[in-house]
């Protein structure tokens, strides 16, 4: 009941949207808990897991899941904690667990690209390279100056990346994230504030997916709900909501142990 009443906020200001996708399309799903779904296929390799709670490594990305709001799923969790880490659960409201602190949410919309849709045109403009993890460093400082902390040094090794480079310098860059075939979040899109403007998002969005049909993937991705540019324009481009997540916010205290 808390999530229910909790949802209703963001559903208050789309509800048109969703109900129309459930009620006429089974093709495009919604991932209430799409960090549990990719650790516990696509992205199993990744997971580090005990008992009820799985997560992703510190340097790869601060996500997790548990299986349900019990102690013994809260105790889990905090066991695959460092002290001090931070990460983001999603559906786990705050409880009395000793040792865990919560700091509040972020609600997310999700929005997937109909996998039988055109893909949207986008203006000419610099070629768009694949990124590697010897890019690393420079993705790491370039997603810094939009979403500090949420891209990791490892965050690489969650999919495929590209990047456009002007004068030896990353100015915009997107890739993927959190997997469950045959559906790829795109994620890490952020363009240097003084080449905002250009169009560089929409291309970028435009090559990712058009990547992903390639290899028989489909792209959907997360935004926060309060980001109402972004949403624009993925509305614009030809995304549809597909629902919405709560991000909460949790963290291993410092003076905690095993």
């Amino acid at each position: 009941m808390r999530n229910a009443v909790r949802r209703s906020v963001i559903l208050e200001t789309t509800p048109k949207e969703i109900v129309r996708l459930s009620s006429s399309s089974n093709t495009i799903p919604f991932f209430p808990n799409p960090a549990q779904a990719a650790l516990r296929t696509t992205h199993a390799h990744l997971a580090l897991t005990a008992g009820k709670a799985t997560k992703y490594p510190a340097d790869v990305a601060p996500f997790g899941a548990i299986d349900d709001t019990t102690t013994e799923a809260y105790r889990d969790l905090h066991s695959l904690l460092l002290p001090g880490e931070t990460i983001y659960v999603p559906d786990a409201p705050p409880a009395d667990t000793p040792d865990l602190t919560w700091n509040g949410d972020i609600p997310c919309l999700q929005f997937a690209y109909p996998a039988d849709a055109p893909i949207f045109d986008t203006p000419t403009g610099p070629t768009i390279s694949p990124l590697t993890c010897a890019d690393a460093a420079t993705m790491l400082a370039h997603t810094d100056i939009a979403f500090p902390g949420l891209f990791r040094i490892r965050t690489c090794e969650m999919g495929s990346y590209f990047g456009i480079w002007q004068e030896g310098q990353l100015i915009a860059m997107c890739g993927e994230r959190m997997s469950i075939n045959p559906w790829r979040e795109l994620s890490g899109l952020c363009t240097h504030p003084d080449h905002r403007g250009q169009g560089h998002a929409a291309r970028l969005l435009a090559h990712l997916i058009q990547h992903n049909r390639g290899i028989g993937l489909n792209s959907y991705l997360h935004v926060a709900a309060n980001n109402q540019n972004a949403i624009a324009l993925y509305k614009r481009l030809g995304f549809i909501l597909t629902g919405e997540v709560f991000l909460y916010r949790i963290s291993r205290t410092l003076e905690s142990h095993s």
